[in-house]
C-alpha cells in the first residue's frame, strides 16, 4: 500500500464488540511512538461508529501515556449523551492495560444561523513553496544514517510549508506561520473520514509554533516534546484531496510549556476548522 493507502486502512477500525474497537498501532506518521493525530483520528472514527446521523463539531482530548506503535491500541466509547440536537461521546484508547489517550467529542445536526469568520492570510499558493520531501532532501547529509531512511520515507499527507526554516540553525522567528496540506487519496472518502483525515492532519507542525520565538526545532536535541492536549472544532465540509491552508500561532511559552493556535481554510478562503493544542518544551540539560 501506499502511505496514503494505509493511513485510510488505520482508520478503518475493527470492531471488537458494542461501543469497543481495535486501530492498528503502527504506520503513517512516525515509527517512534505513535502520532498523536494517529490516535485522534482513530479516537474520532471509533465515536463515529456509534453516531449515524450527524457530524463532530468539537472535540476534546488529553494525551496521557506515549502510544506503542507495535501493538493495537482498543478503543471504548461511553455513549454520553443522545439528544434531539447534539451527542456526546467519551472515548478512551487504551495499551498495556492502561489508558494513553482520552477524548470527549461532540456531534450537531445541521442547523442555519448567523455566519462570519476572520479572513485567511495571503500567503501565495501551495505551488509557491517546496514540498517536504525537497525541504528533507536537503538536509539529510546532517541526519545520522542510521535514522535518514525514516527521514526520508513518503508520508500519507503532503505539506508545503510557507518559508520553511532551517532544520539545524533556525533564527528565531515569529510565531505566527502557515502551510498547505493534503491528501490525495482522501477523494470520493465519506464525511466521516474527511473529518478524521483533516483530525489526524491537525497535530501536523502545531507545536512547532512555539519553538519558532527561540529558535529551535526539534533536530537540535535542546528540547524534549510532547503533545499535552488537543481541542479541534469544526465548522464546514471538507474535501481533504483538495488543498487547505493551516494558519497557525502561538501566544504564549512558560513554564516548560506552548499553546498552539490554529485556523484551517479551503483555498476559496472559507475557514472549515480551529484547533488548539498545548504542548511540552522541556528544555534538554547539556551532557
Amino acid at each position: 500500500m501506499t502511505p496514503a493507502e494505509e493511513l485510510l486502512h488505520l482508520l478503518d477500525i475493527e470492531q471488537l464488540e458494542v461501543d469497543l474497537f481495535r486501530g492498528i498501532g503502527g504506520g503513517g506518521e512516525t515509527t517512534m511512538r505513535i502520532f498523536g493525530g494517529h490516535v485522534i483520528a482513530q479516537a474520532l472514527m471509533a465515536a463515529y461508529r456509534t453516531v449515524p446521523d450527524r457530524l463532530c463539531h468539537s472535540l476534546h482530548a488529553y494525551f496521557i501515556r506515549p502510544g506503542d506503535p507495535k501493538i493495537p491500541v482498543i478503543y471504548q466509547v461511553d455513549r454520553a449523551r443522545d439528544g434531539g440536537s447534539f451527542t456526546t461521546r467519551r472515548v478512551v484508547a487504551i495499551q498495556h492495560g492502561k489508558q494513553i489517550f482520552n477524548m470527549s467529542a461532540s456531534f450537531h445536526v445541521a442547523e442555519d444561523g448567523w455566519e462570519y469568520q476572520h479572513p485567511m492570510k495571503d500567503v501565495g499558493s501551495p505551488d509557491d513553496w517546496p514540498n517536504r520531501d525537497e525541504l528533507r532532501a536537503e538536509f539529510v547529509e546532517r541526519i545520522p544514517e542510521k535514522y535518514r531512511s525514516d527521514f526520508l520515507r513518503e508520508r500519507p499527507i503532503e505539506l508545503r510549508e510557507v518559508a520553511p526554516r532551517d532544520f539545524f540553525e533556525p533564527e528565531a522567528a515569529d510565531d505566527i506561520n502557515q502551510l498547505w496540506f493534503r491528501m490525495e487519496a482522501a477523494k470520493g472518502q465519506n464525511a466521516q473520514m474527511q473529518h478524521c483525515l483533516l483530525a489526524y492532519a491537525s497535530d501536523m507542525n502545531l507545536l512547532g509554533s512555539s519553538l519558532r520565538p527561540h529558535g529551535l526545532t526539534w533536530f537540535q536535541g535542546k528540547v524534549m516534546t510532547a503533545s499535552l492536549d488537543h481541542a479541534m472544532w469544526f465548522h464546514a465540509p471538507i474535501e481533504f484531496s483538495d488543498w487547505y491552508l493551516y494558519d497557525l500561532d502561538a501566544p504564549w511559552t512558560g513554564g516548560a510549556r506552548g499553546f498552539n493556535r490554529g485556523s484551517i481554510y479551503s483555498q476559496s478562503g472559507q475557514m472549515v476548522a480551529s484547533v488548539a493544542q498545548e504542548g511540552l518544551m522541556r528544555p534538554l540539560a547539556k551532557t
